[in-house]
């Protein structure tokens, strides 16, 4: 994949639909480990479970059982040792015109099944397992892997040969080409039977794979002689006809005591998993297996963790529910801190509260559990409460972040009704705090440059969306002439959750359904990242209810509006409508607008570290090391910088430097203000960034921009747009590469590039001046 573009699909209708499924967007890979299991190597599989959750804590990628015909109780067993087992059904009668006549051999008709793995379609990197495997260290680098096929050589009459219990398939070799020349080997027999699929394989690859350390596939016979396993073994193979849970084998009596390590009860590895603490521990794994430890034993600070893990995957109701299953001691203020947010998170505040202050008994927690009262006062309108918890928070631990951001933040409210209420529109947004996300900053002043050029409070009434929507707030509404919603992705389940709409604007839908006066949404977007979901019932009601409220309902992309229309009935569908969002046309929007004459001779760089997880997966120091090799080849074409919209986005000035010795001025945008903010972006030569507003802002500035694609939004931009050219995935094989490639053309005649922005801005100009004259006639 050597860039990511938007495709688009045919409907029902004939007509054209943007693709929207994430990972084809983003190009993130799909991850999977796969064996072949049948009722004889169950034992041996569910210890190789157990060894790969006990070994590697923070991993949890999907596990593709291959099997003929596992009982009921086996898929049982082993669904309780994986939250991510997806079966599948191999096709044995296939496999016996291999065989030769040796079809009863059942060794012989195991090694064959396991090519069925070659039949995957749905995951870009699979690494096969054998049963008869443990696992005993970090798989790090094999996750890591991203091209070949990968295996650890033995040498056999002379050659190497690969041993194929063990294999790290990338997609080349998932695909139908390279599984029909497997076929046409098998049937033919045209192969030594060294080890069946291992001969089929080595005849088909003729020596062309990767070669890994034997540490990754250390067999049993090395140790003949009762040998300890080396250290740094990190899969211990158990080759040959005597396997552990069938008695063994003489002469490997310290090997079968490494695969009795993983011989347990799923009570004894709940508690074992449970017993390595720390952060290394991937949240599925810790709810798969503290869920039941907490039903069994009633355990605090296991429903702790539990719960916390829930509140990080953005599931909170799962967070109430187990820790309403433990009695809390009222002097263990960790667990009161956790039930505290998660049942502020689905918005029972004033059970929350009781929690929280609970919470502040100890000093450990007192800081964190004063911010979040803080926080809940805030929602609530009650900013004086709100700054003596900030405060109190403050007196604990001065140093306490999230206790000075509230403390700002109750502190600064912004000035209100400096006009009538009848001159004035209210208006819904994310009101960022200082040195709060630039993007987000700029936002509600362009939502409303698209309404009137006065942006203050003369003309608007400011409703921070994520305050509580209560009987105050609507009588407020009410008294003004109208309601804009808007802008950003504020269809986000995360960002600041509550039960009453499960996005960002914290209505009831009572309350919703009581304004008098019209309703537009304007320019918002579905801002979901790859892997990440909504509460699915809450979120579709309130969206309904919004888009039935809304005399205009205008999303800032296609992609967004893919996504919307499918979680509503059929006869809403035509009510969502495309409204660019208005940084994308900020020289038409902004009174007395100049071009630059000149512009500096600089490239800004940006990335984002929000979601890391969801961004990134394990290509990280991929990707990393693509940008450090880029930046050196951007910087003969201009000086590069690393523009941070946000405090968090200067980590990739910190990372080059220390992992790559790369040093890069970094730009603190997130002091700007709005004026300084666009003022920078129209002057730079090319903007390459990963956040939206990093390519949106640029763009409407007319500057060209390069979206480094780690969140679907980035594509649909530059599908809008047509320039699916214009954007390459943090993913991409060839990053380093197709950045200066791309990055060179653009430059290369800048005048006709930025000629190009310019023509690709007037359509969305166009749209936005024609739902402009409607808005008119909508809010008077």
């Amino acid at each position: 994949m050597t860039a990511t573009t938007v495709s688009t699909v045919s409907t029902a209708q004939g007509t054209a639909a943007p693709a929207t499924d994430a990972r084809t967007l983003t190009g993130k890979r799909r991850i999977a480990f796969a064996s072949f299991v049948d009722e004889n190597y169950l034992p041996g599989f569910l210890a190789l479970l157990r060894s790969l959750a006990l070994s590697n804590p923070g991993v949890c990628e999907d596990f593709v059982v291959l099997h003929d015909d596992l009982k009921p109780s086996s898929v049982a067993r082993i669904r309780a040792l994986h939250p991510r087992v997806d079966f599948r059904r191999v096709d044995a009668d296939h496999y016996d015109t291999y065989a030769k006549g040796d079809q009863d051999n059942y060794l012989v008709r195991k090694a064959y099944f396991i090519l069925d793995v070659f039949k995957i379609r749905d995951y870009d990197t699979v690494i096969t397992l054998d049963t008869d495997m443990v696992v005993l260290g970090p798989l790090a680098e094999l996750l890591s892997l991203r091209e070949g096929l990968a295996a650890v050589p033995q040498f056999f009459y002379g050659r190497h040969k690969l041993n194929s219990g063990l294999l790290v398939i990338q997609k080349e070799y998932l695909s139908d080409a390279f599984y029909a020349k497997i076929d046409k080997v098998g049937r033919e027999g045209s192969y030594e039977l060294d080890k069946h699929d291992q001969g089929i394989l080595n005849a088909v690859l003729d020596g062309d794979f990767v070669r890994l350390d034997p540490k990754y596939n250390f067999v049993k016979r090395r140790l003949s002689g009762d040998l300890d396993v080396p250290d740094g073994t990190a899969v211990l193979h158990f080759t040959g006809r005597h396997k552990p849970w069938q008695g063994g084998e003489a002469g490997y009596t310290k090997a079968q005591e490494r695969w009795r390590e993983f011989d347990m009860s799923d009570a004894a590895l709940q508690s074992a998993y449970l017993s390595r603490g720390g952060n290394s521990m991937h949240r599925d794994l810790l709810v798969h297996f503290g869920t039941p430890y907490v039903e069994r034993t009633g355990d605090v600070d296991t429903a702790r963790r539990v719960a916390h893990a829930h509140i990080a995957n953005g599931d909170y109701q799962q967070a109430v529910e187990i820790m309403e299953r433990v009695h809390l001691p009222i002097d263990e203020a960790w667990p009161h801190e956790v039930y505290g947010h998660a049942l502020m998170s689905v918005s029972r505040y004033e059970e929350a509260r009781a929690q929280l202050l609970l919470a502040t008994a100890a000093p450990n927690r007192a800081s964190t559990a004063f911010a979040r009262l803080a926080q809940i006062s805030w929602v609530h309108g009650d900013d004086a409460a709100a700054r003596e918890y900030a405060l109190r928070g403050l007196t604990v631990d001065p140093t306490h972040r999230a206790s000075r951001v509230w403390h700002q933040r109750a502190t600064g409210v912004p000035a209100q009704a400096q006009g009538s209420p009848g001159e004035q529109l209210a208006h819904v947004a994310f009101y960022m705090d200082r040195q709060g996300n630039a993007g987000d900053k700029l936002l509600p002043e362009s939502v409303r440059l698209a309404f009137d050029p006065d942006t203050g409070g003369r003309r608007w009434h400011s409703v921070h969306a994520h305050r509580l929507f209560d009987e105050a707030a609507l009588e407020r509404v009410n008294a003004r002439r109208g309601l804009v919603i808007g802008g950003g992705g504020l269809f986000i389940p995360d960002t600041m959750p509550n039960g009453n709409s499960a996005w960002q604007w914290n209505v009831p839908d009572e309350m919703l359904e009581r304004i008098e006066v019209p309703v537009a949404v304007y320019a918002v977007g579905f801002n979901a990242f790859d892997g990440q979901s909504y509460r699915a019932r809450r979120f579709r009601e309130s969206l309904r209810k919004l888009v039935e409220k809304s005399a205009f309902f205008g999303l800032r992309n296609h992609g967004s509006i893919a996504k919307v229309r499918a979680m509503l009935p059929a006869h809403l569908h035509d009510k969502v409508r495309f409204q660019p969002c208005p940084t994308t046309v900020t020289r038409q929007l902004v009174a007395g607008w100049q071009d630059p004459a000149t512009r500096d001779d600089t490239i800004l760089v940006n990335a984002a570290y929000d979601r890391a997880g969801l961004r990134f997966g394990h290509d990280y120091g991929y990707f990393l090391a693509q940008m450090a090799k880029a930046v050196k080849d951007l910087g003969a074409l201009a000086e590069v910088q690393i523009v941070a919209h946000s405090l968090d986005d200067e980590k990739l000035a910190f990372d080059l430097r220390r992992e790559h010795g790369i040093s890069l001025p970094v730009v603190p945008m997130y002091d700007f203000d709005n004026d300084a903010i666009r003022d920078l972006y129209a002057r730079t030569k090319l903007v390459i960034g990963m956040r939206g507003h990093a390519g949106m802002i640029p763009f409407g500035c007319g500057t060209p921009i390069i979206s480094l694609i780690s969140h679907p939004k980035m594509a649909y931009f530059l599908a809008d747009i047509e320039r699916p050219e214009w954007g390459v995935s943090v993913h991409d094989r060839n990053l380093a590469a197709v950045l200066v490639e791309r990055s060179r053309d653009l430059l290369a005649d800048h005048a006709k590039t930025v000629a190009d922005v310019h023509g690709r801005q007037q359509e969305l100009w166009r749209i936005t001046r024609a739902n402009a004259a409607e808005l008119r006639t909508i809010l008077g």
